[in-house]
């Protein structure tokens, strides 16, 4: 949805900065993405040398690989279980050698938050073009997927 109304905007306003850490609408997608994408792959083990890649800056190729990120997620989440949530990830090593873990179920607290922390940061950006964002609200994702919810009889 979020991606759906930054299509709408032009080179100009997709790119305009909010004297924010992530400057643009584009540029906190960007950072959102990536972290869902370092996340997913410290989930399985994989390093990665940087937070963002020069490529992801296209909006384009933003929007295609996204959804395999998503995907990645539900993947990993379909397969877990009740040890898998509580298992420590290894997820950074400090120059001196030190690692870094914690438990995959706060590692994904930590993403889904980070995600509605930035998600609202662009939903605050486009009304300050002028732009109404779409509902970001979680009861809203579930009203637009009636198979999500039921009526109590």
């Amino acid at each position: 949805m979020l991606l759906d109304a930054a299509r709408a905007l032009s080179p100009e306003e997709l790119n305009r900065d909010f004297g924010v850490a992530d400057k643009s609408v584009l540029g906190t997608l960007v950072h959102i993405f990536a972290g869902d994408r370092i996340w997913l792959e410290r989930m399985h083990g994989i390093k990665r040398e940087a937070l963002v890649d020069p490529s992801d800056h296209d909006f384009a190729k933003l929007q295609q690989a996204w959804p395999t990120v998503q995907q990645g997620w539900k993947d990993w989440a379909a397969g877990l279980t009740d040890t898998r949530a509580v298992e420590e990830v290894e997820f950074y090593r400090s120059a001196t050698g030190g690692m870094f873990r914690m438990p995959a179920w706060q590692i994904v607290m930590h993403v889904v938050n980070h995600g509605t922390h930035h998600r609202g940061a662009v939903s605050g950006f486009l009304r300050a073009m002028g732009k109404t964002p779409p509902k970001l609200d979680l009861i809203a994702y579930y009203f637009a997927r009636p198979s999500a919810i039921s009526a109590a009889s």
